[in-house]
C-alpha cells in the first residue's frame, strides 16, 4: 500500500512540476502605442561647469492608439526629470503619429564625465524603456565664478 501511495504522489508531483514549467506568453495588443526615439542617447559633449543641463529626447508614437507616459525616472539625484517644478514629459496622451519631447536635466555642478540611465514608463508595447545621457562637465573655474 505504501508503494502505491508513493507512486501516486510521485506521478502527481511530476504532473504539477510539468504544469508549473509551462510558459505564459503575454498577449501584446497589435494596436498598442509604440515609442520610436530620434536617438536613445543624448550626448551633452563637453559642457561648462554650472551650464544649462536641460536636454530632450524626441519620441514619436508609431503605434495605433494614444501613448500615455506615466513616469520618467533618472538613475540618481544628479539627473532630474522635473524641470522648474513640472514633469519633463507630456501629461496628456500622445496621439498616433505625433512627436513629443521628454526633458531631462543633469546637474552640471558635478565636474567630470557622466553616463546616466533614464527610465521611461508608459502604456506602449515596451512598457519600460531605458535611454541614456552622457557627457563631460568641465572643472569649476579657479576664481569660483
Amino acid at each position: 500500500m505504501k508503494k502505491i501511495l508513493a507512486a501516486a504522489a510521485f506521478v502527481l508531483g511530476i504532473g504539477f512540476s510539468v504544469n508549473a514549467q509551462e510558459s505564459v506568453v503575454p498577449n501584446i495588443d497589435p494596436n498598442a502605442p509604440e515609442m520610436k526615439f530620434e536617438s536613445e542617447v543624448v550626448d551633452y559633449g563637453t559642457v561648462k561647469f554650472d551650464a544649462n543641463g536641460v536636454r530632450e529626447f524626441k519620441v514619436k508614437n508609431v503605434g495605433k492608439s494614444p501613448l500615455t507616459i506615466s513616469n520618467v525616472q533618472g538613475q540618481c539625484g544628479c539627473t532630474a526629470t522635473t524641470i522648474d517644478g513640472k514633469p519633463g514629459w507630456p501629461q496628456e496622451p500622445v496621439l498616433p503619429g505625433k512627436t513629443v519631447s521628454i526633458k531631462v536635466k543633469y546637474d552640471t555642478k558635478r565636474p567630470g564625465p557622466f553616463e546616466k540611465n533614464v527610465t521611461i514608463t508608459s502604456n506602449s508595447k515596451e512598457p519600460s524603456k531605458v535611454v541614456k545621457i552622457k557627457g563631460v562637465v568641465e572643472a569649476a573655474p579657479a576664481d569660483g565664478k
